[in-house]
Order: structure tokens, then sequence, then C-alpha cells
């Protein structure tokens, strides 16, 4: 079973909230009566403990509560599928404005803003699995024909530009793409970087009309990712925001003193 986290947040955030109102309004009253009844100078009834505890962690909860559903969240990324872009160990930030407000856990979307274009990295709830977060590339929006093929991209019958810049070299947990063919590719001039598999791997050719609603993603290490050819649209209620940030990496695959990449930190995606 998978740790909801914003789902355990709203709930410790309610009950400090319903501890404080509950004191306010039935305890609080109470103690300053007596507090008015105990002769100058005597030190006032304490507070429950649990109002005391509650009165502490409400600002904590609602204010992570508020910076995780509205403006960002933090991931780390757990495999090779982004990769060259995002290596395993990387820690980033997700822009939750940019797609619209949605309330936690039911996923409401309660305000408009952008529209999610070809070429963003996004994290969403993965379709067969809602409760897992999976990040990929916007490869087709709605209404677009898109086809792979030979490992070449087309979007509405255009054949996106790709430039080789040899082979990758791998290290720590991303050695397993050593050797790979390294490319810059350009969605409708949002420039990435990708990978395909040297070895003469066959890719998983694809013909697709995207619906309404519905986006077509597709990880960056192309021949090792498990991504909409495999399981199909993502819906637009699945999204949960942009990635724009690495903050951290942390690969314990490398020797001791290279597990904090420091240069990877502060690093902008695109």
């Amino acid at each position: 079973m998978n740790f909801d986290f914003s789902a355990w947040l709203v709930l410790f955030t309610l009950v400090s909230g319903l501890i404080l109102l509950y004191d306010r309004i039935m305890l609080a009253p109470e103690r300053r009566k007596r507090v008015a009844a105990i002769a100058s100078g005597m030190t006032p009834p304490a507070e429950p403990w649990f109002v005391e505890y509650a009165r502490s962690f409400f600002p904590v909860f609602l204010i992570v509560l508020l910076l995780r559903s509205f403006i960002v969240e933090p991931f780390r990324i757990p495999s090779a599928s982004m990769m060259p872009t995002l290596l395993i160990g990387d820690f980033i930030l997700v822009n939750k404005f940019d797609y619209g407000i949605r309330l936690p856990v039911i996923n409401l979307k309660i305000i408009e803003n952008k529209i999610p274009a070809h070429g963003d990295i996004v994290v969403f709830r993965y379709p067969e699995d809602p409760s897992i977060p999976f990040i990929k590339r916007i490869v087709g929006v709605p209404g677009d024909h898109v086809v792979y093929k030979d490992k070449a991209i087309y979007i509405n019958g255009v054949q996106q530009e790709q430039q080789e810049n040899g082979a990758y070299q791998g290290t720590g947990a991303g050695i397993i793409a050593d050797g790979d063919l390294w490319f810059n590719e350009k969605f409708n001039d949002n420039p990435h970087q990708i990978l395909i598999a040297e070895s003469g791997r066959a890719g998983r050719d694809f013909e697709v009309n995207v619906p309404e609603g519905n986006y077509f993603v597709l990880g960056d290490n192309r021949d090792n990712s498990r991504d909409s050819r495999y399981w199909g649209f993502v819906p637009d209620e699945n999204l949960v925001g942009r990635a724009f940030f690495i903050w951290m990496n942390w690969d314990t695959q490398k020797k001791f003193i290279d597990w904090i990449g420091w240069g990877r930190i502060g690093t902008i995606l695109q």
C-alpha cells in the first residue's frame, strides 16, 4: 500500500485545527473565568496537553499543506526512464500552479491556468494506479497526430529535430545507459536531450491521435521507459504539475566522496 502524504497532511491539519477551535469555544472561556477568580500574581491554569500540541503543530501543518498543494511539491527520481535529463537520485521540485489549482486529495481543479505544452516535463498520477507518481515528457497534446517511427517523432506530420552528440557516458546508478546514443531533440523550439539504445534494440513504433482532455508522454530514455506507448494516455485530471528544478542529487552507487552531485544542484529543467 502506498503512503498518501497529502491525505495524512490534510487529516493532521484538520484535526489540529478542530482542537484549536474546540479550545477557543469550550475550554478557553473556562480558563479565563478561573484566572479572573485567582488572586493577582497566581499562575494561570495550564492548557490541556493536546491543545498545546495542536497550537504548536497546526501552523506547520497548514503552511506545508498550502505549499505542497498549491505552489511546489518535492519528488525523488527513482528510475532511469528520464535520463539524461533526470538521473537516478535527483530530487526535483514540481510547480503545482502552472496547470491550475487543484484541491488536495480529491484533485478537483478549481482555478484554470496554463495549458500543458509539447516538451513539458510533467509529474502525474499513473493511470493504471493513481497512487503512484510518474514523470515523463509531453509529446502529444489534445488533437495531435503523433507518430514514432525508426526512433524519430512526427507531430502532425512534422518530424521533430534530432542532433546526435555521440555516446553517452553514464556513471553511478546511470551506468546502465553508458554507451547509448545521446541526442539533442527539439519540440516546437523546446530543446531537450534524449538517449537511444546503441545496441540496435528495436523501438516500439506507434501512431496515435490524442483525444481531448488527454496527453501522450514519453521518457527521454526512449528505449528504457515504460510510458504512453505501453499503457496509453494521461488524462488531464491526473496531472500533478510541471517539473522545473533540481535541488539535490544523491547517488550512493558512486564513490562515497561523490554521493552528492553538486554540479546538478540548482539545474533548471527543460
